[in-house]
């Protein structure tokens, strides 16, 4: 508010303009990349911008330019860790590259509720993200028409794709290679796994590191216990690893599967790491947090969120240079729930 107590109105182009000594037109050649404008002319408009504390208006732009400065994000869930940490990606670059973003959710992987839901994205115009980590995304994201501009969030391929889909992901395959090359190295015989579900096949690229890393050692590959998404999954699959005396070490799919885990050894009264020893996947934000603290890696889903708009950006306006396939590099954080076995094992 100002002194008088009503709340100021938000800068508009022609306080811009004024503000520059230049026309209003001139501002919105400046805003929208214009190549004719004098580099000291287009300084003056960037300092009144910052000063008045200018926002670009998407609309605006839009039907100036001809384009929808818009994405939509189709996904079938907003509230697991790495999908909302990739919207939050999405919507940080958007915002910045003044796009507007819209979110559609697959509630089903039916093949008519899918192409209702693309349908639905392709009307409203712009370019599509595809979130593909499960049956109904990979529906999704071969069904979107050829001739709308989209990206795909995809689980780690098991071979590099052609330069004709943009995909993104994060490496799944090292991630879960390190986490039990990590508990290996502690001395463990050998390390169980609780999956997540895979989008597209049997064997996800997190079960194929955890089984390249125990086949580099010489270990035994225990039978993956199936989990689901949630504490919930991995509370039964930890009951059952828990009556087994032999199990020392368990990888999870993600890291509310291993808060599941965790549980299920304490209710066993089974100690970790004094007895089991943890390790989950993703780095979540509650990890740190627990107790023991987990052990776990992290991936930038926020940042793959980021590449995965960066490459449709480039797409849409037609200008900017960003690899095909952005590949984000995992970090194993180890903490408090790995450690060595117990004596005798």
């Amino acid at each position: 508010m100002n002194v008088t107590g009503h709340t100021r109105r938000p800068a508009s182009i022609r306080d811009v303009a004024t503000a520059a000594g230049v026309s209003y037109q001139t501002v919105s050649r400046v805003i929208n990349g214009h190549p004719s404008v004098r580099p000291s002319t287009r300084d003056r408009v960037l300092a009144a911008i910052d000063e008045l504390g200018f926002r670009r208006n998407a609309t605006a732009l839009a039907l100036a330019s001809g384009r929808s400065r818009a994405v939509t994000v189709l996904t079938a869930n907003t509230t697991h860790y790495g999908y909302a940490s990739i919207l939050q990606g999405i919507e940080e670059a958007a915002r910045a590259a003044s796009y507007a973003v819209g979110i559609g959710v697959l509630e089903s992987a039916d093949d008519a509720a899918v192409a209702a839901e693309v349908q639905r994205a392709a009307d409203a115009g712009g370019g599509l993200i595809v979130i593909a980590y499960d049956p109904a995304g990979v529906r999704a994201l071969g069904a979107v028409p050829a001739t709308l501009p989209v990206v795909g969030v995809v689980e780690t391929p098991a071979s590099p794709p052609g330069g004709d889909l943009p995909w993104v992901w994060t490496d799944d395959r090292e991630a879960a290679y390190q986490a039990t090359r990590h508990l290996l190295s502690l001395g463990h015989e050998t390390v169980h796994y609780v999956a997540i579900p895979s989008s597209t096949r049997r064997t996800s690229a997190r079960t194929s590191g955890w089984r390249q890393a125990l086949k580099e050692a010489g270990a035994q590959e225990p039978r993956p216990v199936q989990g689901s998404w949630g504490p919930a999954g991995g509370h039964a699959a930890g009951l059952k690893l828990a009556g087994d005396p032999s199990v020392t070490a368990i990888l999870c799919g993600n890291d509310d599967l291993a808060l599941g885990v965790l549980r299920a050894l304490h209710e066993a009264g089974r100690s970790v790491p004094g007895e089991v020893s943890v390790a989950g996947f993703d780095d979540a934000p509650h990890s740190a947090f627990l107790t023991p603290s987990l052990t776990t890696v992290r991936l930038d889903f926020t940042g793959l969120g980021r590449s995965a708009f960066a490459l449709l950006h480039g797409v849409l306006e037609e200008s900017a240079q960003v690899a095909p396939h952005p590949v984000s590099v995992p970090e194993l954080v180890v903490r408090e729930s790995s450690g060595p076995p117990p004596a005798g094992h």
